[in-house]
Protein backbone atom coordinates (compact mmCIF):
# COMPACT_ATOMS: atom_id res chain seq x y z
CA UNK A 1 0.00 0.00 0.00
CA UNK A 2 1.44 3.39 -1.00
CA UNK A 3 1.32 6.45 1.22
CA UNK A 4 -0.81 9.51 0.44
CA UNK A 5 2.34 11.44 -0.49
CA UNK A 6 3.28 8.82 -3.08
CA UNK A 7 -0.15 8.61 -4.72
CA UNK A 8 -0.41 9.95 -8.25
CA UNK A 9 -2.62 13.00 -8.65
CA UNK A 10 -5.90 12.63 -10.54
CA UNK A 11 -7.17 15.64 -12.48
CA UNK A 12 -10.71 16.74 -13.32
CA UNK A 13 -10.96 18.97 -16.41
CA UNK A 14 -13.86 20.80 -18.06
CA UNK A 15 -14.29 22.89 -21.23
CA UNK A 16 -13.84 26.09 -19.21
CA UNK A 17 -11.57 28.12 -21.52
CA UNK A 18 -9.55 29.50 -18.61
CA UNK A 19 -8.34 26.01 -17.64
CA UNK A 20 -6.54 25.63 -20.98
CA UNK A 21 -5.54 29.29 -21.24
CA UNK A 22 -3.96 29.46 -17.78
CA UNK A 23 -2.92 25.79 -17.47
CA UNK A 24 -4.82 24.50 -14.44
CA UNK A 25 -7.30 21.76 -13.54
CA UNK A 26 -10.86 22.29 -12.32
CA UNK A 27 -9.98 19.93 -9.49
CA UNK A 28 -7.19 17.63 -8.44
CA UNK A 29 -7.14 14.69 -6.07
CA UNK A 30 -4.10 13.32 -4.30
CA UNK A 31 -4.79 10.55 -1.80
CA UNK A 32 -7.89 11.52 0.19
CA UNK A 33 -7.55 15.24 -0.60
CA UNK A 34 -9.53 17.04 -3.32
CA UNK A 35 -8.91 20.70 -4.13
CA UNK A 36 -11.39 22.43 -6.43
CA UNK A 37 -10.08 25.55 -8.19
CA UNK A 38 -11.86 28.85 -8.13
CA UNK A 39 -15.04 28.11 -10.07
CA UNK A 40 -17.28 30.57 -11.86
CA UNK A 41 -20.54 29.95 -13.68
CA UNK A 42 -18.83 29.02 -16.95
CA UNK A 43 -20.78 26.20 -18.59
CA UNK A 44 -18.47 23.15 -18.39
CA UNK A 45 -19.53 21.99 -21.88
CA UNK A 46 -19.85 25.19 -23.92
CA UNK A 47 -17.37 27.41 -22.06
CA UNK A 48 -19.91 30.27 -21.98
CA UNK A 49 -20.85 32.27 -18.86
CA UNK A 50 -24.23 31.28 -17.43
CA UNK A 51 -26.63 33.62 -15.60
CA UNK A 52 -25.08 37.04 -16.21
CA UNK A 53 -26.64 39.52 -13.79
CA UNK A 54 -27.70 36.99 -11.12
CA UNK A 55 -25.23 36.21 -8.33
CA UNK A 56 -27.70 33.69 -6.85
CA UNK A 57 -28.03 31.69 -10.08
CA UNK A 58 -24.29 31.91 -10.69
CA UNK A 59 -23.63 30.57 -7.18
CA UNK A 60 -26.14 27.72 -7.65
CA UNK A 61 -24.46 26.62 -10.89
CA UNK A 62 -21.01 26.99 -9.32
CA UNK A 63 -21.91 24.78 -6.35
CA UNK A 64 -23.35 22.18 -8.75
CA UNK A 65 -20.09 22.24 -10.75
CA UNK A 66 -18.00 21.93 -7.57
CA UNK A 67 -20.04 18.92 -6.45
CA UNK A 68 -19.72 17.40 -9.94
CA UNK A 69 -15.92 17.78 -9.78
CA UNK A 70 -15.73 16.24 -6.29
CA UNK A 71 -17.91 13.33 -7.40
CA UNK A 72 -15.84 12.96 -10.57
CA UNK A 73 -12.82 12.34 -8.36
CA UNK A 74 -14.58 9.80 -6.13
CA UNK A 75 -15.92 12.04 -3.36
CA UNK A 76 -19.41 13.09 -2.32
CA UNK A 77 -21.05 16.32 -1.23
CA UNK A 78 -20.57 15.14 2.37
CA UNK A 79 -16.78 15.13 1.86
CA UNK A 80 -16.66 18.88 1.18
CA UNK A 81 -15.02 20.45 4.22
CA UNK A 82 -14.42 24.06 3.23
CA UNK A 83 -15.60 26.61 0.70
CA UNK A 84 -14.22 30.06 -0.07
CA UNK A 85 -16.67 32.43 -1.75
CA UNK A 86 -15.58 35.59 -3.55
CA UNK A 87 -18.44 37.96 -4.30
CA UNK A 88 -18.17 41.10 -6.43
CA UNK A 89 -20.98 43.11 -4.78
CA UNK A 90 -21.91 43.32 -1.11
CA UNK A 91 -25.68 43.25 -1.68
CA UNK A 92 -25.29 39.80 -3.34
CA UNK A 93 -23.82 38.16 -0.23
CA UNK A 94 -27.20 37.03 1.14
CA UNK A 95 -28.20 35.33 -2.11
CA UNK A 96 -24.82 33.59 -2.39
CA UNK A 97 -25.17 32.40 1.23
CA UNK A 98 -28.66 31.11 0.40
CA UNK A 99 -27.23 29.13 -2.54
CA UNK A 100 -24.55 27.67 -0.21
CA UNK A 101 -27.17 26.44 2.23
CA UNK A 102 -29.30 24.98 -0.56
CA UNK A 103 -26.33 23.14 -2.09
CA UNK A 104 -24.89 21.68 1.12
CA UNK A 105 -27.83 21.53 3.51
CA UNK A 106 -26.77 19.79 6.71
CA UNK A 107 -23.18 19.22 5.52
CA UNK A 108 -22.30 22.68 6.81
CA UNK A 109 -18.76 23.05 5.43
CA UNK A 110 -16.44 25.65 6.90
CA UNK A 111 -16.90 28.78 4.83
CA UNK A 112 -15.38 32.16 4.09
CA UNK A 113 -17.04 34.92 2.06
CA UNK A 114 -14.98 37.82 0.75
CA UNK A 115 -16.89 40.74 -0.74
CA UNK A 116 -15.52 43.27 -3.25
CA UNK A 117 -13.66 40.84 -5.50
CA UNK A 118 -12.88 41.52 -9.15
CA UNK A 119 -12.82 38.76 -11.76
CA UNK A 120 -11.45 38.16 -15.27
CA UNK A 121 -14.86 39.12 -16.69
CA UNK A 122 -17.08 41.90 -15.37
CA UNK A 123 -20.12 39.62 -15.90
CA UNK A 124 -18.78 37.17 -13.30
CA UNK A 125 -20.31 38.03 -9.94
CA UNK A 126 -19.15 35.04 -7.87
CA UNK A 127 -16.16 32.69 -7.74
CA UNK A 128 -15.94 29.78 -5.30
CA UNK A 129 -13.19 27.34 -4.27
CA UNK A 130 -13.67 24.14 -2.28
CA UNK A 131 -11.67 21.47 -0.46
CA UNK A 132 -12.83 17.95 0.26
CA UNK A 133 -11.42 15.06 2.25
CA UNK A 134 -12.49 11.55 1.24
CA UNK A 135 -12.03 9.21 4.19
CA UNK A 136 -14.35 6.38 3.16
CA UNK A 137 -11.39 4.13 2.40
CA UNK A 138 -9.45 4.90 5.56
CA UNK A 139 -9.94 2.74 8.63
CA UNK A 140 -9.84 4.88 11.72
CA UNK A 141 -9.78 3.50 15.25
CA UNK A 142 -9.71 5.16 18.62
Amino acid sequence: MSSFAESEPRHFQTANPYEAQFGYSRAIRRGPFIAVSGTTSIDPVTGQLRHPGSAYDQARSIFAEIIRAVEGLGGTVKDVMRVRMFVANGPDSDSVGKALKEAFGEVGPAATMIVGAGFVSSQMLVEIEADALVLSHVYMKK
